[in-house]
């Protein structure tokens, strides 16, 4: 996901902790997708090129971005911020106009962006995206140069915790206008408002650098003269990279882990994201549909499969077992400080029992009238999907008599669109929070949500992530209660079944520090990163 090392930073240098040279060289997975925040398909480290009204900080802290202050309204329905005196990196002005048109620009149907639906509860977004009314509707305006006024539908609790995304920041209407189709196709043709700009790519080639943006509001804290990135795909190659002092932080594969634990370069970053196994509750096989529609035959799937043993044996790295859909140390209680995913943790959902799975795949088999069963198992074959796959199959035809389960291990795209087609029995799947709030995981599995492959229906569920998204909006401690409730419905029902939650392992530089990692969002803060001596 990302590697670091140094060279240069004459003003920083001044003080005795930093090295003379300020340059991190970092690996990257594949190339880069697109500089356009509106449609990317992903904003891990976006943040140090293109600055929203907030910026994520440590632990998932809100900390400031360009807007200097914030005012809610009473009702919690509209916000009015307050722009700072900031640039653009070619010295323009940013201004509250900047932030209207790079909403009503992505909501724009045409504008086909992945994350639109981030932008839902904002006044008329979701009929906007739907095609139903103009983006020149969106509730948002701007007051002079300064103040930008948004106006939601209903409150949104974790409002400012999603104004830290890149989504969110400003577009330049005149350098849109300025390049027309040239627009983002190369680091030139674009404008930057974070610590640094992008240079040296080309739409397609495999290296380009973030070279620290002099026209930045908050220039000062930022120590990194440039971050070098090269494209590599092979983590035994990013391994001799930085062995070879070329890299100062690079993940390692799960066979590597074993052998670099106890390296004292070694550390871990968790991510929110869990995998999890869905089940085709609209099967077109008529017996398998009735199957995958029987609570018992889902908690005896379930209750068949060790996770310990998943997570050390198969997977192999530092990621941890789930013990709910919901990621462990996304979020916390407002009142008693708990963790979400220990507080609705249901009893025999996630746990590994085959003796009560056994019982229950018995009652459910006899429950549909049948004796044997063949599941299809869809995955793409990426790392490390297919061992995983083979360690379920090995699992479940154990534990439960009469189930086979047929295994099609076929590349990420191929298998993403048949699951989202509804072409399988079981899919092992993955969801990222795209912010430090259970209700980032919780919707996806609502009927009406795109995400929902496996087309788990549950009225009770669905009033409870509803009543947490609209009456108790405002009400933390109300939300809180709808949510872990919600969570609770879904773990005993097995809607869905959650396996792990993903850990990555990494070498780091010491002398790489200052980096800022978050499990949730714009995962990488380089702001105020810096070489040490």
């Amino acid at each position: 996901m990302l590697t670091a090392c140094g060279k240069q930073s004459s003003q920083s240098s001044s003080n005795g902790k930093y090295a003379s040279s300020q340059v991190l060289n970092l690996s990257y997975p594949s190339s880069l997708d697109s500089i356009d925040i509106s449609n990317m398909s992903g904003y891990g480290s976006t943040g140090n090129l293109f600055e929203s009204l907030y910026r994520l900080g440590k632990n998932g802290s809100i900390t400031p971005g360009l807007a200097s202050k914030t005012k809610v309204s009473k009702d919690g329905k509209t916000y009015t911020f307050t722009i700072r005196n900031a640039k653009w990196s070619d010295g323009s002005a940013i201004t509250a106009q900047d932030f209207v048109y790079s909403w009503k620009r992505t909501v724009t149907p045409s504008t086909k962006s992945q994350y639109a639906y981030l932008f839902s509860g904002v006044k008329n977004a979701d009929q906007i995206v739907a095609g139903k009314k103009s983006p020149s509707t969106l509730g948002v305006k701007a007051e002079g140069k300064h103040t930008f006024i948004v106006t939601l539908d209903k409150p949104i609790t974790y409002f400012k915790k999603l104004m830290t995304y890149p989504l969110f920041g400003p577009i330049s209407e005149k350098a849109v206008k300025k390049w027309g189709s040239k627009y983002a196709t190369k680091a030139q043709y674009m404008l930057y408002s974070g610590p640094f700009k992008l240079t040296g790519w080309t739409g397609t080639n495999n290296s380009w650098s973030f070279v620290k943006n002099n026209q930045y509001w908050d220039k000062k804290v930022v120590h990194l003269q440039k971050i070098n990135y090269s494209v590599n795909e092979s983590t035994t190659t990013t391994l001799n990279l930085f062995q070879e002092n070329k890299l100062d932080l690079t993940q390692l594969a799960s066979e590597q882990v074993k052998n670099e634990k106890n390296n004292s370069d070694y550390t871990t970053y968790p991510y929110s994201i869990t995998a999890f196994l869905i089940y085709n509750f609209n099967d077109s096989n008529a017996t398998i549909k009735k199957a995958m529609n029987n609570q018992k035959i889902r908690q005896a799937i379930s209750l068949s499969i060790n996770r310990s043993s998943l997570v050390k044996n198969v997977i192999g790295d530092a990621s941890t077992v789930s013990k709910t859909f919901v990621p462990q140390n996304l979020a916390s209680d407002p009142k008693s400080g708990k963790d979400f995913a220990s507080e609705s943790t249901v009893k025999n959902s996630t746990s590994y029992n085959p003796t009560l799975a056994k019982k229950l795949w018995k009652q459910g088999l006899k429950e549909i009238g049948v004796k044997k069963l063949t599941l299809t198992m869809l995955t793409s074959n990426d790392e490390p999907n297919k061992a995983i796959s083979q360690y379920f199959k090995g699992a479940l035809e154990k534990n439960l008599s009469g189930l086979t389960i047929d295994l099609s291990n076929i590349p990420s795209k191929v298998a993403q669109s048949r699951a989202q087609n509804g072409n399988f029995d079981l899919y092992l799947s993955g969801w990222g929070a795209d912010f430090n709030d259970p209700i980032s995981h919780l919707q996806i599995l609502t009927k009406s949500s795109g995400y929902n492959y496996g087309k788990y229906n549950s009225s009770e569920y669905d009033a409870l992530v509803k009543k947490a998204q609209n009456q108790d909006a405002n009400k933390p401690e109300a939300r809180w209660q709808d949510m872990l409730k919600a969570e609770r419905v879904l773990m005993q029902d097995q809607g869905v079944t959650p396996l792990y939650q993903t850990v990555y392992s990494y070498l780091q530089n010491p002398k790489a520090k200052g980096i800022i990692h978050n499990t949730a969002g714009t995962q990488w803060n380089y702001k105020y990163a810096y070489i040490a001596k």
